[in-house]
């Protein structure tokens, strides 16, 4: 389920409301408020803990819409706050069901069907989110045991204000006004006592009112009901020279044997200036054992944390486009790596640009950024296509920019990286170098990781994501130039008559652009050739058994392989 949150002074996005037009999701959920000064802090902001109020309560009502039955929260994925909402400003959330999963026995839950193409997408991408929240815990301690965290300045830490100072404890009786018809206790209300706690927390080692920045997913562990005594515990578990860790875990009091687990929480605040720039923070010094290992995790998700904004704020216009790769951070490169590559496929106001024997090619032009699209329908069942065009290094056999290809890591059985050689422009285009610059004539390498998915659902394509990235076995080598892909691959959709559609896209980079810009401007048309050959190759294997698909054929390269130039 995504809920989205819109305050008055921002705008809708205008494909989204062209997209839904005329369409309506039976399982979406609108709320506004407007913001009073009971809702808001000293400095008459609202306060998290109400919004979180708000979004569990529209979230769940989508939820219910869906299910036909009475539904809770189980897990809210990390929430980023970027800018404050103050009095008299009217708060818009939205919320909608994008996937069902069956995790529990007790109710079955059909499956959604998604209505637009935007809503396809979204569909898809729920199951990305899906497997960062079942890794997250895992990657918190493999960074912890292979000895990746950095260790922090032990004189600093050792002058610092001891961890216990921060220690808050508070109790909260549920009352009927916190919960819902059957006397279970609203998420968001749990949520807003946890982000009180957290804050005074907070405040007492900075000694200043904190800012709110971030919370990491949210997990509820048991149920809580009318009754309840709730014993809200948190600490500041490690403090970064401008930002704060602090963790909290809601119980509920049992009178025999230990204390309910309800719900725990990392939630990440900022002191800011007068001008709104984050204040440089003390320094904490954790108590020992258990301290220590809070403050180690505290650490390993600011890692964490520091890896994924990296992966995801990568643009088109910044160098090097290329993410360095690392065991740790592999799930969410591969989940940026597919979730761009929809989003690309499902943009609007792609143009043609030329068309040649049913084969299209398509331009795309954002901002400074240009892409394109080849597709082509073809007579090839589309699973055998996926198959087909999963394995990067058959791709020599048919595209003529392939000069080399050679699998360096099998990561798992859906990602894979690869070093591919490209001729020069002018050598792939059949001609010799005839400039002057020595760096024209040169091959090019890139370090590319693909990453392929199965169709979530009917409707869905299958997947084969590529960008680049870099690896310290694998650095430039002397002789080529290094080239950078970040957005690019096939989607494969399943059409009449087990045919697919087979769409290719491009974010073009600067190395790429030359391979398409004579084709983009109609002076030449590779492009139709290269998909040509594509498609005769599909055909030439359309028929080979089950058995030699490549399904199974990535089991000999589970370590990486240190490779010398060619």
């Amino acid at each position: 389920m995504t809920t989205q949150v819109l305050d008055d002074l921002k705008e809708e996005d205008e494909e989204e409301e062209e997209d839904e037009e005329g369409c309506v999701n039976p399982t979406e959920v609108k709320m506004s408020q407007i913001v009073m000064p009971c809702h808001c802090n000293h400095r008459q902001e609202l306060s998290v803990g109400q919004l979180l109020k708000w979004m569990d309560s529209t979230a769940c009502l989508s939820a219910e819409r869906h299910a036909g039955s009475l539904c809770v929260t189980a897990s809210m994925d990390d929430i980023h706050f970027e800018h404050t909402i103050s009095v008299g400003q009217v708060v818009n959330i939205r919320a909608k069901v994008n996937r069902a999963f069956n995790t529990s026995m007790e109710v079955t839950l059909r499956p959604v069907a998604p209505q637009t193409q935007r809503e396809h997408v979204e569909y898809s991408v729920a199951a990305e989110r899906r497997r960062v929240r079942m890794l997250h815990s895992d990657i918190v301690k493999e960074l912890l045991s292979s000895g990746s965290v950095e260790q922090a300045d032990s004189s600093a830490v050792c002058s610092g204000m001891a961890a216990e100072k921060t220690r808050v404890e508070s109790v909260e009786l549920v009352l009927p006004p916190h919960a819902n018809h059957q006397v279970n206790t609203f998420g968001g209300q749990i949520m807003a006592w946890m982000v009180n706690v957290a804050t005074i927390a907070a405040s007492r080692l900075c000694q200043a009112h904190p800012t709110l920045r971030a919370i990491d997913m949210f997990t509820f562990r048991g149920p809580s009901q009318v009754g309840d005594r709730l014993l809200l515990r948190a600490i500041v578990n490690n403090a970064f020279k401008n930002s704060l860790e602090v963790g909290v875990r809601a119980e509920a009091y049992q009178e025999e044997g230990p204390n309910r687990h309800i719900n725990s929480a990392f939630m990440t605040f900022e002191v800011l200036d007068d001008s709104g720039k984050p204040c440089t923070l003390p320094r904490i010094r954790p108590e020992p054992l258990e301290g220590e290992r809070r403050f180690q995790e505290a650490t390993a998700r600011k890692k964490i944390r520091l890896d994924r904004k990296y992966i995801i704020s990568r643009k088109q216009s910044e160098v090097p486009l290329s993410v360095p790769w690392d065991p740790r951070n592999q799930v969410y490169l591969s989940y940026n790596n597919v979730s761009a590559l929809k989003m690309l496929a499902a943009r609007k106001n792609w143009r043609l640009s030329t068309e040649k024997d049913k084969v299209r090619l398509y331009t795309l032009e954002q901002k400074s950024m240009l892409s394109f699209r080849v597709e082509a329908e073809v007579d090839v069942p589309a699973h055998r296509a996926f198959c087909l065009l999963a394995d990067l290094s058959n791709r020599t056999s048919w595209d003529m920019h392939y000069k080399k290809c050679e699998l360096i890591h099998g990561v798992d059985d859906d990602d894979f990286i690869y070093r591919v050689v490209t001729p020069s422009v002018r050598q792939a285009a059949g001609g010799s170098p005839t400039s002057t610059n020595p760096g024209e004539g040169v091959l090019q390498d890139f370090i590319l990781l693909a990453s392929r998915r199965k169709p979530c659902g009917h409707g869905d394509p299958y997947v084969i994501a590529l960008r680049s990235v870099s690896l310290a076995t694998h650095p430039p080598f002397e002789g080529y130039n290094r080239g950078e892909v970040l957005c690019a691959g096939f989607t494969i959709l399943e059409t009449n008559n087990n045919m697919s559609l087979i769409s290719y896209y491009n974010q073009a980079s600067p190395e790429v652009l030359p391979y398409i810009s004579t084709d983009i401007a109609g002076l030449s048309s590779s492009f139709y050739h290269t998909f040509c050959s594509c498609s005769q190759y599909l055909s030439r294997n359309r028929q080979l058994p089950a058995s030699e698909e490549v399904t199974g054929n990535y089991g000999a390269a589970n370590t990486i392989v240190h490779s010398t130039p060619l």
